[in-house]
């Protein structure tokens, strides 16, 4: 499992409020890029971070405040992650300054431990394991920028977590195909949700990569239509797209009048609201989970699932018509077999035909 950001980890103020009178994070480094001048100990990250550094760190000067600028605003790339790390410092960084760690320097490896300890009621390893990473790495970035001696969470140890199968419920195939064949299609939004619930299906992408499709990446390769998908860590895919996907595009793109528009344009765009028609902004993955939630309530479906469902749905029923489990992961751009692994499903038949054998 990787640090990234947890459904767990929201993104969190961490403001202050007060009249500071901080700089740009831009006026910080213009300023140290003029050696031997050191970095001013004021500043903000860019408001595009909805960020503000706690008092901790400005108080324990121009180091450490620059480190942690460049940590977050410029180390890390993507915005979840991002968050999810801003959430996981700020709230430890408060807890610390509660509970003997009053300055930077004051905290040490057993204020780290313990502030852990006090977590395991309320969380998951796996969010633990997540917090903890963040901390390291914020921490490993001080050390570096000589704002402090030691890191004190390279010492905690982590908790180890075994996952042999995911929790992201499955859906059946054939409520996969009532749920598709229930939206309707006689308005250009019917149209546009059928199509990104079908590309779920059979690319089994992630809703953040469906979000970001533009027209440009719906594409015939001479043989068949393709589907370029940037993914998350940077991973490029190209899915072919089998006959009934490229249907269900063609349809929704020749009704939005998408056909000769710009490579650039989004392919799915939000609507306008009731006007059924499209603004010409992309949707992003939080407008398809929202989607999906009002097709599955229209259709009388379980709302626990959600767009991930699609993905455990499609590489289970591969793996259960004997498909090559390699040829699976490189279809669902898996870097290791094992993640593969944690959305097979055929275990639970397995236990549901022993289960309805007991003789009780």
């Amino acid at each position: 499992m990787t640090a990234s950001a947890d459904p767990e980890l929201d993104t969190g103020a961490g403001a202050k409020a007060g009249g500071d009178t901080r700089r740009s994070i831009s006026e910080n480094h213009g300023r140290c890029m003029k050696p031997p001048a050191p970095p001013s100990p004021s500043g903000n990250l860019p408001t595009t971070l909805a960020y503000e550094l706690p008092e901790i760190i400005h108080r324990a000067g121009s180091n450490a405040v620059f480190a942690a600028q460049e940590f977050f605003a410029g180390m890390i790339r993507n915005p979840h992650t991002r968050r999810a790390y801003m959430k996981a410092v700020t709230d430890f960084l408060e807890w610390a300054q509660k509970h003997g760690g009053g300055e930077l320097v004051q905290i040490a490896p057993w204020h780290v431990g313990q502030y852990f300890e006090e977590m395991a009621a309320s969380t998951s390893i796996a969010t633990r394991n997540a917090r903890l990473s963040a901390l390291r790495h914020f921490f490993d970035n001080l050390v570096n920028r000589h704002a402090i001696v030691l890191n004190p969470a390279r010492t905690v140890r982590g908790e180890k977590l075994n996952v042999m199968e995911g929790r992201t419920p499955e859906i059946p195939i054939a409520e996969v195909r009532k749920l598709l064949a229930s939206i309707d299609t006689s308005h250009i939004v019917g149209l546009r949700d059928r199509a990104i619930l079908a590309a779920l299906v059979y690319t089994t992408s992630r809703r953040g990569a469906v979000a970001k499709l533009r027209v440009g990446d719906y594409y015939y390769a001479g043989v068949q239509w393709m589907l370029h998908f940037g993914e998350k860590g940077g991973k490029s895919r190209e899915i072919p797209v089998r006959h009934d996907l490229q249907e269900t595009i063609d349809a929704y793109i020749d009704s939005a009048g998408l056909r000769s528009a710009p490579k650039d344009t989004p392919l799915f765009q939000r609507a306008m609201k009731k006007r059924r028609r499209l603004s010409g902004k992309a949707l992003n993955g939080d407008d398809i989970y929202r989607m999906m939630k009002r097709r599955l309530k229209d259709f009388g479906m379980p709302l626990l699932y959600s767009p991930h469902s699609f993905r455990v749905t499609t590489i289970t029923d591969l793996l259960e018509q004997n498909v090559p489990r390699e040829d699976v992961q490189h279809l669902a751009g898996h870097a290791d077999a094992r993640t593969t692994g944690l959305y097979d499903r055929r275990k639970h038949k397995v236990k549901r035909n022993i289960v309805e054998r007991i003789s009780v």
